[in-house]
C-alpha cells in the first residue's frame, strides 16, 4: 500500500511538474455543478452535498464537498495552470483572496432555475452569476477602479460547465418535471442554449474574456442511468446521449458567436468526446471498471450517491465512476489533462485551455 501511495505521488508530481513561482494567469473562476463543486453546498439545506466520508478519502484534507474520492477536473486544471493551491469555494473566500479567483459551482445547479429543485437548495447558474457580479464589485473596491478590475479579469481563465442537471435532474425526470412533455429534444436544447447565451453574455459584460465552455458528458453512460434504463447494465442509454449531443453541437455554435465580440476568446471543451474516447479503451487509460460506481447502492451501485461512512471499493484507481454520477479522481485526472492540453484535435474547439491562457 505504501508503495502504491509513493507511485501515485510520483505520477501526480510528474503530471503537475514543479510548483511555478507564478501561475500562467492571475486568476481562475469556475462555474458549474457537482462535477466541480468543492464546498459551496456544504452549509446549505440540500441533499446534494458531499462533505462526509467516504467522499474525499484520497483528498489531502478529507471530505471537502467534492463529489469524488479525490481531485476534480478543475483541481487538475488549476495545478496545470500553475496555481500552488486549489481554487477555493467562493463561499469561503475573503478580501484579497478573490484576486486569484474562486469556485462558484453548486451541486444540482442547472441553466434553468427549477433544475434540481427536488434535491433542495442549490445555486443555479443564474445565482452563480449574481454571486459573480457581487465579486466583481469587490474586485473594483480592492483594485481601486473599474478599469483596473476589467484589466485584471480580462487575463483570467473562466470555466463554465452547465447543462448536465438540466437533463439528469430535469428533462429525463418526467415524474417531477414537465419539460419532456413541453419540448422534444431539439426544442429543449434550443431553449437551454437561448437561456445559456443570455447568461454567458452577463459573464462577458462583467469582464470575462477567456472562457472555456465545458460540454455535457455522456450522462447516458453513468451508473445511475445504466441502472435505470440499460437492459444489460453496460450499454449506454442512447436516447439520453443523443439529446445531449444536440445541446453540445449548439454549444459549439455559441462559441463561434461569442468569439465575434471584442476581446473575446471562447472555447469549447469536448467532455463528451473525451469521455467516449476513454470508454472505448479504458485499459489504455489505466481503468478497468466503467459501468458501476466505486461506492453506492443497488444495481451498478447506481441507485444513490455514496452513503455516509460507506466502505468504497479498494481499487478505485481502476474505476471510471466514484459513485452513481461522478468520476473518480483517476478519471478526472485524464479529463482535466486533456481539457488543458488536447490529446486529440476533437478535445477542444478552437483551442485547449493551455492555449486559451496564452490568448
Amino acid at each position: 500500500m505504501q508503495g502504491l501511495k509513493l507511485m501515485l505521488l510520483f505520477i501526480l508530481s510528474s503530471l503537475f511538474g514543479l510548483a511555478r513561482t507564478s501561475p500562467q494567469v492571475p486568476c481562475y473562476f469556475i462555474f458549474g455543478d457537482s462535477l466541480v463543486d468543492n464546498g459551496n453546498n456544504n452549509n446549505i439545506a440540500s441533499l446534494a452535498r458531499a462533505n462526509y466520508p467516504p467522499y474525499g478519502i484520497d483528498f489531502p484534507d478529507g471530505p471537502s464537498g467534492r463529489f469524488s474520492n479525490g481531485l476534480t477536473t478543475v483541481d487538475v486544471i488549476s495545478k496545470l495552470l500553475g496555481f500552488n493551491n486549489y481554487i477555493p469555494p467562493c463561499a469561503s473566500v475573503n478580501g484579497d483572496e478573490l484576486l486569484s479567483g474562486c469556485n462558484f459551482a453548486s451541486a444540482a445547479a442547472g441553466i434553468r432555475e427549477e433544475t434540481g429543485q427536488q434535491l433542495g437548495a442549490r445555486i443555479s447558474f443564474g445565482g452563480q452569476l449574481r454571486n459573480y457580479q457581487t465579486a466583481v464589485q469587490q474586485l473594483v473596491d480592492i483594485l481601486g477602479d473599474e478599469e483596473s478590475a476589467a484589466n485584471h479579469l480580462s487575463k483570467c481563465i473562466f470555466s463554465v460547465g452547465m447543462g448536465s442537471n438540466d437533463y439528469l435532474n430535469n428533462y429525463f425526470m418526467p415524474t417531477i418535471y414537465a419539460t419532456s412533455r413541453q419540448y422534444n429534444p431539439q426544442q429543449y436544447a434550443d431553449a437551454l442554449i437561448t437561456q445559456y447565451s443570455q447568461q454567458i453574455r452577463i459573464l462577458y459584460n462583467y469582464g470575462a474574456r477567456k472562457v472555456a465552455l465545458i460540454g455535457v458528458g455522456q450522462v447516458g453512460c453513468s451508473p445511475n442511468e445504466l441502472a435505470q434504463f440499460s437492459q444489460n447494465g453496460v450499454t449506454c442509454v442512447d436516447r439520453i446521449n443523443n439529446a445531449i449531443q444536440i445541446f453540445n453541437q449548439k454549444l459549439i455554435s455559441l462559441v463561434d458567436q461569442f468569439n465575434t465580440l471584442p476581446g473575446a476568446h471562447f472555447t469549447y471543451i469536448n467532455a463528451y468526446g473525451i469521455f467516449a474516447d476513454i470508454l472505448k479503451n479504458p485499459a489504455a487509460n489505466g481503468l478497468r471498471v466503467t459501468n458501476r460506481g466505486c461506492c453506492g447502492v443497488g444495481r451498478n451501485n447506481g441507485q444513490v450517491t455514496c452513503l455516509p461512512f460507506q466502505t468504497p471499493c479498494s481499487n478505485r484507481h481502476e474505476y471510471m465512476f466514484w459513485d452513481a454520477f461522478h468520476p473518480t479522481e483517476a478519471a478526472n485526472i485524464i479529463i482535466g489533462k486533456r481539457s488543458y492540453s488536447a490529446q486529440s484535435s476533437s478535445d477542444a474547439y478552437p483551442v485547449d485551455i493551455r492555449r486559451l491562457a496564452l490568448a
